[in-house]
Parts: C-alpha cells; structure tokens; sequence
C-alpha cells in the first residue's frame, strides 16, 4: 500500500523565482511556477485512522496528495536508489513506534501556471532545470520509488574460453576503464588460478585499484630514460617533511595534516564538577584538510560541491581527538563562464561544450551555494573563496585569441 501526502514548499522565492525565470527562456508564456514537497510512505499494511493521524503528525503534512497533472511533474530520488533523507525519515518512523511504514521518501512537485495549460510536451524541455541528473528523475509512478530489485546471480566472464578478449569485452561493457597493462595483469592472475572471474571480481577490483584509492599514478614508480628513479611524486612531496619535520603534529596519516600550534584560550566545559563552561588556556594545534571534488562538482555543481565539505569535514574528526572544524575556503577554477549579453572578447567559442558537464556558469552560481551550505547546516562555515576562469586554446585558434 502506498499513502501520499503534500508537504510545504520545497523552494523559497530566492530560489523559485530564478528557476522561473530560466524555465521563461524554455518556455515563454508561462506566468507562474510553484514548488512542493510530495511525501510518500509504502505501508506493510493497512493502518488505522490514528495511526494515519500519527504518521501525518510525525511528517508535519498537510492534505493526501491528488494524483499529478498534466502541467505538473514530480521530481524524485533516482528509482532503485534509497536517499539519505529516506533512511533516516524511515529510522525515525520506526523509533515513534510506527513499523507499519516499510519506507517513506520525498520529492518535489513543481506545477507550472500559464494560460494555456502547458502539456507534458510543453514541459519536457525544462526537465533538465529540475533535477540532479546524477541522482534524481522525473517519476510518473510514485510506487517505482520502493520497487524491490532482485539480486542477480553472479555472470562469469569466460576468460577460459575466449582469453583476452573476454577481459577487454567486460572492461567495455561495464565501464570499468581499466587501463591496458591492468588488463594483463588480471589475465595472468586468473590464468594462474584456474579459474574465470566474475563480474563482481572485476567491479571490485576496478574500484579499489582506482588513483583515487590508490593512488596508482602518484605513487608510482618512475622510470627517466631508462633511469628509475629514486622517488615517486608522493616521496617528492613526503622528503620535504623527512628532512625538515619541525613543527609538525601529524603529516601523511590518515587524511589531514597538524602543524604545530600555541597556547590560547578557549571557551570549554570545566573540568570539574561544575561542569561549567569557562576559558582556560590550551595547547591548541591547527589541522589542515585539502579536498578535491572535480569530478562531481563538475557533473552537479551544488551537491558535489557539498560533497567535497562532507569529505573535509568527515577527515577533519578522523584526525583524532580534538580535531575539531573550525572554518572552511573554496576555490573554483573554471574556464571562461560566457555570461549572457556580456561577451568577453577572449571568450572564444572554440569547441563543443560536453552535454555531460555543468557549464561554467552553473558551476559558479551553484557550487559556492552548495559547499557553503553543507557548511552552515554543519556549524562549519565557510569564510574565504577563490575565483579564477582560464582557458588553453587550441594552437588554430590561438592567434585569434585577446590575452
């Protein structure tokens, strides 16, 4: 069984009336869009009318939610994927008592007002302004967000039987993006062992032997007119600490650096039976954390900014006891944004942007807003920025180009 509930606006108007006005260059004649949160609870089974009241309560709806129409669409988590917000909404249900909810989750209901009704036609242009494509869709059938997915059986790649080639098939068809000498590699292993790997083997193996994981690059070996030599870029970067470590904490432990700090005072709990807060002074060391999120944020600016905070944040604590976040920066390095109505004579059209990727643009109106956010929600904020928008054109077009 499934209940649906409307909810409160999902957009203040700093960020609705924008929307709407980007949605206006799709779409010329519209007057007017308005945002809602939609609830959806999948039931075990049918529920009292005070158990609904409790539920309802619990979620601070409003009204059962009518069935879209068709000015109107629904943006929800991607189906087949279970979002935070979900589990813990779910969590809390279940602690309240409630074990009649097997899941709940949320979206957004966005109606679009103009004279005429605009059709669902009308409005496919716009849904790539709605949603996070890397997390979210637009949902017709609300009951596809709890459709149970069963397990696959493990696939066997036939190593055995077609050598090579099989390995090189599955790295194409699972996007694995495993490099030609790692092709090798896992071909000799298995060889070795007798035996076909699965499907999941190689996922996993693709994951964890990744440069973000291992840094496979970075740490590599490196060989200079036939020459090894005798550091890596990280042993480059690890010398300069070996040689000179004064003042330093903590360095390549974990995810961030300590440097050495100084006594201040600071405003704590007191460590007697008062327990009250009071200043004191304390040996206080400064942690540093560095956060890359290039990718994500590049792909979806605002929750991959986000992200890359959440990162910091997380290996902050995992520095140890009192590494506490204080405060975080940004920086974007972007090339050249391309405002409209504001061309800039360097600003040369010199490729096809990847439909894949965010533009400039969106990177800086909607990154910024996200890492802060993440930030703020934590208690972290984020107190200095740096901008910077550069380009290498190609060699054809370079003569043309203003510096």
């Amino acid at each position: 069984m499934l209940l649906t509930f409307s909810g409160p606006p999902a957009l203040s108007d700093f960020r609705r009336l924008p929307l709407l006005e980007r949605c206006r260059q799709i779409l010329p004649g519209l007057d007017d869009l308005q945002a809602t949160y939609l609830y959806a609870v999948h039931l075990e089974r049918p529920i009292t009318d005070a158990e609904q009241a409790q539920l309802v309560r619990i979620l601070a709806v409003r009204d059962p939610a009518a069935p879209p129409t068709a000015n109107q669409i629904v943006i929800c988590p991607r189906p087949g994927t279970t979002s935070p917000w979900s589990t813990k909404a779910t969590d809390i249900l279940k602690n309240c008592g409630l074990d009649f909810a097997l899941r709940v989750e949320h979206g957004t209901l966005y109606t679009f007002i103009a004279n005429p009704t605009p059709s669902a036609a009308d409005l496919d242009p716009i849904l790539p302004l709605l949603h996070d494509r890397m997390t979210e869709a637009p949902v017709a059938d609300l009951g596809s967000l709890f459709h149970q997915i069963e397990p696959q059986p493990l696939v066997r790649i036939p190593l055995r039987a077609d050598g090579r080639q099989a390995l090189v098939a599955a790295n194409a068809e699972m996007g694995l993006a495993l490099a030609e000498d790692e092709v090798d590699y896992f071909h000799r292993a298995y060889e070795e062992m007798g035996r076909d790997p699965t499907d999941v083997e190689l996922m996993m193996f693709s994951v964890v032997n990744s440069e973000h994981c291992r840094h496979k690059i970075f740490n590599a070996d490196w060989i200079v007119d036939d020459q090894r030599q005798p550091r890596s870029l990280f042993d480059m970067i690890r010398h300069t600490h070996a040689t000179h470590p004064q003042g330093t904490v903590k360095a390549y432990s974990d995810n961030s650096g300590i440097i050495q700090g100084f006594k201040t005072p600071v405003f704590r709990p007191r460590l007697d039976e008062a327990h009250r807060y009071a200043y004191r002074d304390q040996q206080t060391h400064i942690l540093i954390k560095v956060e890359t999120h290039n990718h994500p944020t590049a792909i979806s600016p605002y929750p991959g900014a986000s992200t890359g905070v959440g990162g910091e944040i997380r290996d902050e604590g995992a520095a140890g006891t009192g590494g506490w976040s204080q405060a975080g920066l940004c920086a974007f390095f972007t090339s050249h944004l391309r405002l409209p109505d504001f061309a800039q004579p360097w600003e040369k059209d010199h490729a096809e942007f990847p439909a894949r990727l965010a533009t400039p643009l969106a990177i800086m109106t909607e990154g910024p807003i996200g890492g802060a956010a993440f930030g703020n929600e934590f208690g972290r904020p984020n107190i200095l920025g740096v901008f910077r928008t550069t380009e290498d054109l190609p060699d054809s077009l370079r003569a043309n180009a203003i510096d």
